[in-house]
């Protein structure tokens, strides 16, 4: 069994990333977060199995890992808690309109940015969209994410369940605003002397869906232009015999 020594429950788009980043500063590395399954298939396939029937193999994911942060290990809140009972937990928050908003205009959209066809036939695009549709938009919030006034409840209620569920000792509930003394003096450790990493990503992550939402819809119109032209030749050719 791995060491994880921090788990990080609070909801994607609450300052996950730069929690990441101030972790692994802190030498709290590395940490697990939802970039590292988009760079690993396995670790797809094995969210997949765990949305479709909640077992997984938490070595085989975690095992080279110190801590977690975002989606889809907070969704496993619990589970983590029961399973490394030394590690300390984080639970970042913002103002809960300003979450639903940035969570509507960014990874809310990768919910429609592939087509069927392309999660098909490329495999881990797939079980990306079904760890997600599964385990976050149907499953956490119900299908009902587009309902400003039911995700936020489900937001605050998260919050008040990691609250209630855990050793007041055992928990920081902390944003990102605040840098590094609250983080720090929590986990026990020196501030670095350097700025906190505030990661705000929102823009670039709308651009890339954008990119990712033209680009995808294009291939299928490229391919039948490059087929017709080839056609075209290969006819040509012929005709000249």
């Amino acid at each position: 069994m791995g060491d994880l020594q921090v788990i990080g429950t609070g909801f994607g788009r609450t300052g996950t990333l730069s929690l990441k980043r101030a972790l692994d500063r802190l030498g709290f590395g590395p940490t697990y977060h939802m970039q590292e399954a988009l760079r690993r298939p396995s670790h797809l396939r094995a969210w997949r199995e765990y949305s479709r029937t909640g077992v997984i193999d938490w070595d085989e994911v975690l095992g080279p890992y110190r801590s977690t942060v975002d989606y889809p290990t907070c969704l496993a809140w619990r589970e983590l808690a029961d399973r490394y009972p030394g590690a300390k937990i984080v639970h970042t928050v913002r103002d809960a309109e300003r979450w639903w908003e940035s969570t509507a205009t960014t990874i809310y959209q990768g919910r429609t940015v592939l087509p069927h066809w392309f999660r098909g036939l490329y495999g881990p695009a797939g079980d990306y969209g079904e760890v997600n549709e599964r385990l976050l938009w149907q499953g956490l919030f119900g299908g009902r994410f587009e309902d400003r006034d039911h995700a936020i409840a489900v937001y605050r209620r998260h919050t008040a369940e990691v609250a209630n569920g855990l050793d007041p000792e055992r928990l920081l509930i902390f944003e990102v605003a605040d840098g590094w003394a609250p983080l720090c003096r929590f986990l026990g450790v020196p501030e670095p002397d350097e700025p906190f990493p505030h990661v705000n990503d929102a823009a670039w992550m709308r651009r890339r869906i954008t990119a990712v939402r033209y680009g995808t819809r294009a291939l299928p119109v490229a391919a039948a232009g490059v087929g017709l032209v080839g056609s075209r030749l290969v006819s040509r050719r012929g005709g000249g015999r």
